[in-house]
């Protein structure tokens, strides 16, 4: 059984930066396998692609320039820094393996961009 625990969510101005963390949980796992991705789920909207990780990185165009994921596989964990952020991004985040979901999807971390 794995277990994705997301956080670092937070309410944050627009411009602002914030930087999420996915820790990956559960005996014998070997994180360094999965393809990891970022996901979000806006208010009235259903989840959507935000970003992915395996050899190589990809984004939704409407976060690349400003967001960048990366892993440590020693840790077991996936990040995403958010850069420039606005108030469209505002959402609960969640991650998961990609393009196939592996997992039970995780409590997410909300993300909140307002003034």
């Amino acid at each position: 059984q794995v277990q994705l625990v997301e956080s670092g969510g937070g309410l944050v101005q627009p411009g602002g930066s914030l930087r999420l963390s996915c820790a990956a949980r559960g005996s014998s796992f070997v994180f360094s396998i999965y393809a990891m991705g970022w996901y979000r789920q806006g208010p009235g909207k259903q989840r959507e692609f935000v970003a992915s990780i395996n050899g190589n990185t990809a984004y939704a165009d409407s976060v690349k320039g400003r967001f960048t994921i990366s892993r440590d596989n020693t840790k077991n964990t996936m990040y995403l820094q958010m850069n420039s952020l606005e108030p469209e991004d505002t959402a609960v985040y969640y991650c998961n393996t990609w393009p196939e979901l592996a997992f039970s999807w995780g409590q997410g971390t909300q993300v909140t961009v307002s003034s």
